[in-house]
């Protein structure tokens, strides 16, 4: 029996209960309905183990990402996502609500991962696409450290006093290399798009507890290894929002992304990648489809697409205004 053809595929979110997590997943995003009482949460696009994706849409309703990958292999992924990560699927999409401020945490990059964890390293990025007023987050560092005088500051309990905090509006984003201390603000809405990895080392968590009265567990011996403990002049990434036109917001070796606000028909041709591409709706609504791959598809504001690499270009109608992230993994 021949498989389905491939198609734009949306899929299930994975609900996260967070001690920080607040309600902008139901009241913003309009997420089906979770059970969860503080959802900080959605995985939207995932192939970490214990949390694999599950399509939502046509014929390939209720399959899990990892059968597709084995299936339909380097037409789902693109020629060299496959050549080089066979059947893991490198990247991971999440929205994250942070109704408090998360712990001040770090990832380890690909070489300290693999030698602890056997795992990929955590390299991400955020796309803020709402902000309360006076939300802020965290960044690396506001001044040149060493390891040593990062553990002096710490062991004087003045960690808060090294760290860049950096004041927020929608439309920002930044850019978080593996290494990178950091932590999202109470208040803040956002994507983040990341390697497939779930390793994070939590630095302070602000002392809080837990329902049962149990503070979180803390990593402050393995992130010594893991920081970068450079200061950089800028950690907001700078763009120039354009309408009509895809922007380039983080080029990296591990994902690359674009900001794409439409206000007219456009037409994005992906073929050249040889990689998938992720569809992120952070704003508006668009009724999308590909030459070919079944009926036209509707995108609003928390939808998140996988287009497999073997699909032709993609047509983008907006419904007076829709901005997409696209995403995907560099040649």
């Amino acid at each position: 029996m021949s498989s389905p053809s491939l198609y734009p595929l949306n899929f299930q979110p994975i609900f996260k209960e967070k001690i920080w997590g607040g309600e902008k997943i139901r009241t913003i995003l309009k997420k089906e309905f979770s059970p969860l009482d503080n959802c900080g949460e959605t995985w939207e696009l995932s192939g970490v183990q214990g949390n694999i994706s599950v399509v939502k849409n046509g014929p390939l309703k209720g399959k899990p990402l990892t059968d597709l990958i084995h299936v339909y292999q380097e037409d789902l992924l693109g020629d060299h996502v496959w050549e080089k990560f066979g059947t893991d699927f490198p990247l991971l999409v999440k929205f994250i609500d942070a109704n408090q401020d998360l712990s001040i945490q770090v990832h380890p990059n690909e070489e300290l991962a693999q030698k602890r964890h056997h795992s990929h390293g955590k390299t991400e990025m955020w796309y803020i696409f709402q902000a309360d007023e006076d939300a802020s987050l965290i960044a690396g560092f506001n001044q040149q450290l060493d390891r040593e005088s990062y553990q002096k500051y710490f062991e004087e309990g003045r960690l808060l006093d090294i760290l860049n905090r950096e004041s927020v509006s929608a439309g920002d984003v930044f850019f978080l290399p593996a290494g990178r201390v950091h932590t999202i603000g109470k208040g803040l809405l956002l994507a983040e798009i990341q390697q497939t990895s779930d390793i994070t080392y939590r630095i302070y968590d602000f002392d809080r507890k837990d329902a049962d009265g149990n503070r979180r567990e803390l990593h402050v011996e393995q992130a010594l290894d893991a920081i970068d403990y450079d200061y950089y002049e800028e950690y907001k990434t700078p763009y120039e929002p354009k309408i009509n036109e895809s922007v380039e917001l983080v080029k990296s070796p591990y994902f690359s992304t674009f900001r794409l606000e439409a206000r007219k028909t456009i037409v994005r041709d992906y073929s050249h990648l040889k990689s998938f591409v992720i569809l992120v709706c952070v704003g508006g609504e668009a009724q999308g489809w590909i030459e070919g791959a079944g009926k036209p598809f509707d995108m609003k504001l928390g939808d998140v697409y996988l287009i497999p690499a073997a699909l032709p270009g993609f047509r983008l109608k907006p419904r007076q205004s829709c901005t997409l992230l696209e995403a995907w993994v560099p040649a």
